[in-house]
């Protein structure tokens, strides 16, 4: 397949690998770390029964790196990619094992939600540093594998991370002990990723000009300038602010059903007193979608050169209201999962195709704060889907008339987006 062809030719490249090697020992950290989380919010007997709860415990995690990232962007296009990489898992590593720690002496509180939502601020910035740096180790035709198989690897690593943590969790006895083991072996993962970041040169990943530290300064006072100057080149660019803005889109509605899938597994398809039926229900919704991720991996670079980006995404998102079609028409465990299936493949796809138009399209001087600003809308939109999903969706998480709507969104989102991806094609074969 032409996919495991140029899979073979990034692995060539010594700097790809490395970056990969950070991204994929980051990811699974990541999914250890998340696992963690998701036992002790979402399928703990005593939390996040309702959709109100899940909603607010979603909020809560995300609502701050919308407000940190565009600190992010600002310093993504000053310091050095690779230092943020190194220090950044480091600090993770650190946080994770004193949340650990607060665990076995205290059990949740205040200290623990607080560190939480700065472990998880620290990996967006990360991610964004990932995305911004892969233009410098990568370029030409293999940027478009490399944006198809990076994130969708990480993704994976991230889900065998997840099933890790959860099989190991499953040795232990429940309790406070369970919980900690879990997160302290997410730490040591992290400060694994952070030797793995010092293989490279210090200045390998950008950017190729750095403030100093009283410039620096200035520009994190100025910061509301900084902002405005990415979004004027964006806009300006055109093609990188329209996908973002559809991506942002994408993922509200795919934020929508994302808690929706957590209410359905716990409340509806399984006895809501039984949280842990719930969690291996979930966890089978997560691999469906992950196979869904994986297929995107694999049809990406094949079909988005022949269709072109921007009609891809138009597809993603046809496909995308599909699945909520299928969602409004019953809720059987086989639909469920054939739901999850085609969305992840639809949200991967498009994510992809959106990666290669921001990069491609975004001067490097901008690309840390393109990726900041890419990560501050992704999670905006999700503490609104949060927001939408308290109102509409009731406990067991399933309306019909809901997932009807969901998918008509879909339907809108790629006729608006597909209009205006033509437009621009005619007025520039024009010009």
């Amino acid at each position: 397949m032409q996919v495991i062809e140029d899979l073979k030719r990034l692995l060539r490249l010594p700097d790809f690998r490395r970056l990969f090697a950070v991204r994929l020992t980051s990811q699974t950290g990541d999914g250890m770390f998340q696992v963690g989380l998701a036992t002790l919010f979402f399928f703990s007997p005593e939390n996040a029964s309702t959709a109100a709860g899940v909603a607010a415990a979603f909020a809560v995690l995300l609502l701050p790196f919308t407000l940190v990232g565009p600190w992010a962007g600002v310093l993504l296009d000053r310091w050095r990619r690779r230092q943020v990489l190194f220090l950044g898992n480091l600090v993770r590593c650190g946080l994770t094992l004193t949340i650990a720690l607060l665990l076995l002496t205290g059990g949740v509180g205040p200290a623990v939600y607080v560190l939480a939502l700065v472990t998880l601020s620290i990996n967006r910035f990360l991610l964004s540093a990932l995305s911004a740096s892969l233009p410098r180790v990568v370029d030409g035709p293999l940027l478009l594998t490399a944006n198809s198989l990076t994130p969708t690897l990480g993704a994976t690593a991230a889900g065998v991370g997840g099933a890790i943590g959860f099989a190991f969790g499953l040795l232990l006895e429940p309790g406070r002990g369970k919980d900690a083991a879990v997160l302290a072996v997410a730490g040591l993962v992290f400060a694994a990723a952070s030797a793995l970041a010092t293989r490279m040169p210090p200045d390998l990943l950008g950017p190729d000009r750095r403030a100093d530290g009283a410039a620096l300064w200035r520009s994190v006072r100025t910061l509301a300038h900084g902002l405005a100057d990415g979004a004027r080149h964006l806009r300006g660019r055109g093609t990188p602010a329209r996908a973002l803005a559809v991506m942002a889109t994408h993922r509200f509605l795919y934020g929508v059903v994302f808690i929706a899938s957590i209410l359905i597994s716990r409340n509806l398809l399984e006895d809501p007193a039984d949280a842990a039926a719930g969690l291996r229900t979930f966890g089978a919704v997560l691999a469906a979608s992950a196979i869904g991720f994986a297929l995107a991996a694999v049809l990406t670079p094949v079909l988005s050169p022949r269709t072109g980006p921007h009609a891809w995404i138009v597809g993603c998102l046809a496909l995308a209201a599909g699945s909520q079609v299928l969602l409004a028409l019953t809720i059987s465990r086989w639909a469920f999962l054939a739901g999850a299936l085609a969305l992840g493949l639809a949200a991967q796809g498009a994510k992809i195709a959106v990666d290669t138009i921001v990069q491609r399209d975004t001067d490097d001087a901008f690309r840390g704060r393109a990726f900041a600003l890419y990560d501050v809308l992704y999670n905006a939109a999700f503490v609104g889907a949060a927001a939408l999903a308290a109102l509409v969706l009731p406990d067991t998480g399933y309306s019909r008339a809901v997932f009807a709507l969901l998918a008509l969104a879909y339907l809108a989102t790629a006729a608006v987006y597909g209009h205006r991806s033509r437009a621009t094609t005619a007025s520039l074969a024009t010009a």
